[in-house]
């Protein structure tokens, strides 16, 4: 395994809030707090393009090679046309847009925000609004396998069918019991795992019949506070493409640690990063993850300074 830093043509000025490779290339999107969305070649480390859109961006998705969304704290939900260099907006929310992400089984943008909301956008039809529901509370992170959408609100989990929205099928609570900072899909099974703020990963399979699985949860850093377990916030999980069970978590402590699902064994740790690891993102064939070290205005001794991305290569 290797590991180069991505040298950025024009510094980012301001936190990382995502990282996503090109579901086809190894190009990498990122978001950040500076207001700008960039497009980077990987293999040549150099940028693509560089649109700014007027707020802090909080999230961003692909579409496909040329098309991709972000959502801001302006409530706006922008889309980027690569080839033309092109920022249109394709809705809005009555507060800080959260959270965005593309349904392939849909062909539908899914965003969520502050104002406690679920909006589901057809971008074929212009900026037309599909369907909007509320939720009871702020979103905190959301993900997208098939036809089911995760939506994750304090400690809890709803799943929602895409084909039917007037309500989630199922809404359960979490197995980490305090809020959730991330989630993500298991691509091997019909499960989910997410971080919480407490360094708690959980393993959660909510149709056992189907996937056969246990669910189960583990502490990635544990650390003994006046005789309690404390642990750094985890910012991200993502799972190698293709099945094998392998994944990463990152933290607010500068760690990216890989493990194994289906053995839920530790594989290995990579060097500590001197910040927050805020995002990270494999390629699609899962032979470059991307990992991003920058602050995330969670915690007060986070160092304020230009954030960087690091590739490496398995």
């Amino acid at each position: 395994m290797s590991g180069n830093q991505l040298e950025f043509e024009n510094p980012i000025e301001d936190s990382i809030s995502r990282l996503r490779f090109s579901p086809e290339s190894n190009n990498l999107l990122v978001s950040s707090w500076d207001s700008y969305l960039r497009l980077y070649n990987v293999e040549k480390s150099s940028l693509i393009l560089e649109l700014y859109s007027g707020a802090a961006l909080l999230d961003c998705c692909f579409e496909n090679e040329s098309t991709s969304y972000s959502s801001g704290s302006d409530g706006l939900i922008r889309r980027y046309g690569f080839n033309a260099g092109t920022v249109d907006t394709i809705g809005r929310h009555d507060d800080v847009a959260t959270s965005v992400v593309y349904s392939y089984e849909k062909g539908e943008v899914i965003s969520t925000g502050l104002d406690e909301k679920i909006k589901f956008w057809d971008t074929r039809q212009g900026e037309r609004l599909l369907f909007s529901t509320e939720v009871g509370d702020a979103v905190r992170c959301i993900t997208v396998s098939g036809n089911n959408l995760v939506v994750c609100v304090e400690a809890s989990m709803h799943i929602y069918d895409l084909r039917n929205l007037d309500q989630p099928f199922q809404s359960y609570e979490s197995q980490v019991e305090v809020p959730i900072r991330c989630v993500t899909s298991v691509p091997y099974s019909r499960g989910y795992a997410v971080g919480s703020v407490d360094g708690q990963v959980a393993l959660e399979f909510p149709n056992m019949s189907c996937s056969g699985e246990m669910k189960y949860t583990f502490r990635c850093h544990p650390k003994s506070m006046k005789g309690r377990l404390n642990g750094a916030c985890i910012n991200a999980i993502e799972f190698s493409p293709g099945g094998s069970g392998t994944f990463v978590t990152g933290d607010n402590e500068g760690y990216v640690i890989s493990w194994n699902a289906k053995s839920r064994r530790r594989l290995f740790e990579l060097p500590r990063y001197s910040n927050s690891v805020a995002s990270l993102a494999f390629n699609h064939d899962g032979e470059l993850l991307a990992v991003a070290s920058s602050h995330t205005y969670q915690e007060a001794k986070e160092k304020e300074e230009p954030p960087e991305v690091f590739i490496h290569r398995f």
